[in-house]
């Protein structure tokens, strides 16, 4: 299975602080919006990732995520020259995919909870061997403002309205999604909506015919954040501070997670805290690093 981040659109909803800079690169805290999309996929085990941006912004997503070898994966970057919908932003990987099942992250998406790592392991075993589609519930106070999934008690989707004004539960349907090797094939049937885009409701409506979309619901131990609002934005960094200064550890440290996955070792993860050894982010990864090095060890080395 391969990784796929929608980071690309114009963020209108942020302006005018995304007139200029790309919203998945703004801070959530301590560290870029899209490490936190990014690390969603890293937990789900998958190493290559192939990120959809602007044309614009490739420069920068280039110096912040390079080729992604510094953390034991291969990042590729697939070029969305419109912002022509979530569906239009996947087909334009369909060559760097290819006939592979993929789990797509949208790049604003922030989600914090126990195990996270195993129940994304599980879903994307269960579509590797099975087949289909898996989107996941988040039980929310007002409905009418998401998509909402109705389900039966297998688990198996009944219905995904946008906004409904009659919700048929309180479950808004979040932007992580794992689908089986026919997603390109469904795709490509996959028709411009009213208002001209190629919407992710109707490429999982193409699942829906077939009986094949599934959804796991997440309870009371999670926190989601769309952070594409001021409110929401402002809520995610308020949330990530508090868990780190209370926890100890950190939420989307892309070097972490690579490094306890096995992707790179404790020599190169110590490399890697040296670029930052001046802020809170990279002490953090140092102790990481030592978490099992003797005093000897740390007396040699030196940032």
């Amino acid at each position: 299975m391969k990784g796929i981040v929608l980071a690309g659109g114009s963020g209108t909803r942020l302006y005018p602080v995304t007139q200029v800079v790309n919203k998945h690169l703004l801070p959530i805290y301590n560290k870029p919006m899209i490490y936190y999309s990014l690390s969603l996929v890293m937990l789900a085990g998958i190493r290559e990732v192939v990120i959809v941006i602007n044309p614009s912004d490739e420069p920068f997503y280039r110096k912040l995520l390079k080729d992604g070898s510094h953390l034991g994966m291969r990042i590729e970057y697939s070029l969305q020259e419109a912002p022509l919908g979530l569906t239009h932003a996947i087909m334009s990987t369909r060559d760097l995919v290819g006939e592979n099942p993929a789990m797509v992250v949208l790049g604003d998406n922030i989600l914090y909870g126990h195990n996270l790592g195993e129940l994304f392991r599980k879903v994307k075993d269960s579509v590797e061997r099975e087949g289909g589609a898996y989107v996941f519930g988040y039980h929310v106070q007002d409905p009418t403002r998401f998509g909402v999934v109705e389900f039966d008690q297998e688990g198996r989707v009944l219905s995904i309205e946008e906004k409904p004004q009659k919700p048929k539960s309180n479950f808004a349907v979040i932007g992580i999604y794992f689908f089986d090797i026919t997603l390109f094939e469904k795709g490509a049937r996959v028709k411009p909506s009213a208002r001209g885009e190629y919407e992710i409701t109707s490429l999982l409506e193409e699942y829906l015919k077939e009986g094949s979309l599934r959804v796991s619901l997440l309870g009371r131990g999670f926190a989601w954040f769309d952070a594409g609002t001021h409110s929401s934005f402002l809520e995610a960094g308020n949330f990530v501070q508090t868990i780190e200064e209370k926890t100890g550890y950190m939420l989307g440290a892309v070097e972490e997670i690579a490094y306890r996955n096995g992707w790179i070792n404790r020599e190169e993860l110590k490399k890697l805290a040296c670029l930052y050894q001046k802020t809170g982010y990279g002490e953090y990864l140092l102790k990481v690093a030592e978490e099992e090095t003797n005093i000897a060890e740390r007396l040699y080395f030196h940032c």
